[in-house]
């Protein structure tokens, strides 16, 4: 199970690039179905999860599309398309079985840590923003995932839910909410860290601080990944069967380097984020909940405006954003020549294509980056009115490489999501994109083990259908399953009965 040095290369069955969400649980996934593989594990920065994975640098939802609102699109006839929806969740329960497996079995001994229950909340103002939530819950509860969401329109009952959002609002314009108590608040940076424990204690090697700087496929189908100690300066390579790239932003980079034919044509738009944060006590006892609200006119998806309750490190703040900055650079900690080094002839037609279609985008970008900490506190009262700006400081988060992909007219399209994208012979895989991200970790490695080990997939099937019991099932389809596992987690996980 130990790595073994080859002509001067260390040789290993699996190498994982990068310490977040993505790599960690592939590497718990992969040491439980395949004990006797070697595996390491490669991180440029000195310590797991510092990256998108980093509680600050992400919203922790568990996106489970109870909340967000651009899974529920309005369709030309009026009806509710919640398709997007269906599917997120579905891939969050998967998630959740598998979080409640692990503590089960002592892979996550800490659930708190990282798991906490938090009430999901869409809000709108306006009365045809209210009907819209009325329709959209009534839409919603058809469908089992769904079956506990309340619509909630009266001010007396709004008022006591959220008192910090009630404080000072003038009720005249009428608002509505979609409630479900059912939601939790991830620290995805615990989670992580907790996975990545288990993975060191079964024998994973970590290389912290080491940077891949090539990928170069052989002959014989397996891979030499050459790293740099960041601290030393000292090169080495590793020889390896598979390699994942979990790298967050610097993915797209590395399945460049390496040649991925199947990367051709993908580019990437960094995003960063800007929040406001409180931990202000009086604030945080009067608002318990994450509560989503409508993008911004020409804003994309993933800026739909939210008010969190989030806990870190047991500290329960309020998080307000997000506010869009922006820079070349791919990482929080990577270089201002991410971006255009990215470039490449195979992708430069998607890149220009974006440039000239999402010019709402690029104003309301600009519009972002001019705004003062006066205006932000002004967007923060559509949701808290009394909100003063002396409670609130900026928290400076995360970088997004959104996907820019071609379509069918070889134009580039900007996708808000989360795309695996997986080599025809199975030796390389990477992760790109964001939101709903780290929610969906663990049907996207399920994803890359089915499509890069087909052959011994069907023969993990016991042992992972043993972990998430719905695998290869939708459990819209089966609600009698669904409420089982659901309960069954609730109760392993702490989360009362939701």
């Amino acid at each position: 199970m130990s790595d073994s040095k080859v002509g001067g290369k260390t040789k290993t069955d699996v190498v994982l690039v990068g310490a977040g969400i993505m790599s960690a649980t592939l590497g718990v996934l992969l040491r439980l179905v395949q004990p006797d593989w070697s595996i390491t594990l490669v991180e440029r920065l000195d310590a797991a999860a510092a990256e998108s994975s980093d509680p600050w640098n992400n919203a922790g939802t568990g996106h489970s599309a109870l909340c967000e609102l651009n899974y529920t699109p309005e369709n030309a006839d009026g009806t509710i398309d919640i398709a997007k929806a269906i599917g997120v969740n579905e891939q969050f329960q998967m998630t959740r079985q598998f979080w409640a497996y692990a503590h089960e079995n002592g892979i996550l001994p800490d659930v708190r840590s990282f798991l906490n229950p938090i009430p999901h909340v869409s809000f709108v103002h306006g009365s045809d923003a209210v009907d819209y939530l009325r329709r959209r819950r009534e839409t919603l509860v058809r469908n089992p995932l769904f079956a506990s969401m309340e619509f909630i329109d009266d001010p007396d009952e709004f008022s006591r839910r959220l008192p910090l959002m009630a404080a000072g609002r003038d009720f005249s314009d009428p608002v509505a909410l979609n409630w479900t108590q059912a939601g939790t608040d991830v620290d995805f940076g615990a989670l992580s860290k907790q996975l990545l424990g288990f993975c060191t204690e079964r024998d994973v090697a970590t290389l912290f601080g080491h940077e891949v700087r090539d990928l170069r496929k052989e002959s014989d189908g397996s891979w030499t990944v050459k790293i740099v100690n960041r601290r030393t300066g000292e090169k080495r390579s590793l020889h390896s069967k598979f390699v994942f790239v979990g790298a967050g932003g610097g993915a797209l980079p590395l399945l460049q380097k390496a040649g991925m034919k199947e990367a051709r044509g993908f580019g990437g738009f960094p995003v960063g984020g800007e929040f406001l944060r409180t931990a202000n006590p009086e604030l945080t006892a009067a608002h318990e909940a994450k509560v989503y609200g409508l993008p911004p006119l020409g804003a994309p998806p993933m800026s739909m405006p939210h008010l969190d309750t989030r806990v870190i490190n047991g500290k329960h703040w309020l998080l307000f954003g997000p506010f869009a900055g922006w820079s070349p650079k791919f990482l929080k900690s990577g270089k201002v020549t991410d971006l255009p080094l990215s470039v490449k002839p195979n992708n430069l037609g998607s890149m220009i294509g974006v440039g000239l279609t999402e010019l709402p985008l690029l104003k309301y970008l600009i519009g972002q980056l001019l705004l003062s900490q006066e205006n932000r506190v002004d967007e923060l009262r559509q949701f808290a009115p009394t909100s003063q700006s002396s409670d609130w400081e900026l928290d400076i988060a995360g970088q997004r490489v959104q996907v820019i992909r071609r379509d069918s007219k070889k134009l580039g399209v900007l996708e808000f999501g989360t795309t695996v994208l997986a080599a025809a012979d199975g030796t390389i895989a990477g992760l790109l994109g964001a939101s709903p991200g780290a929610s969906t970790a663990v049907p996207a490695m399920f994803d890359v083990m089915e499509r890069c080990f087909p052959k011994l997939y069907p023969t993990w099937q016991t042992k992972l259908k043993e972990m998430v019991p719905s695998l290869g099932v939708k459990l819209s389809n089966e609600p009698d399953l669904f409420h089982e596992v659901w309960e069954h987690g609730n109760k392993v996980l702490g989360l009362g009965d939701g």
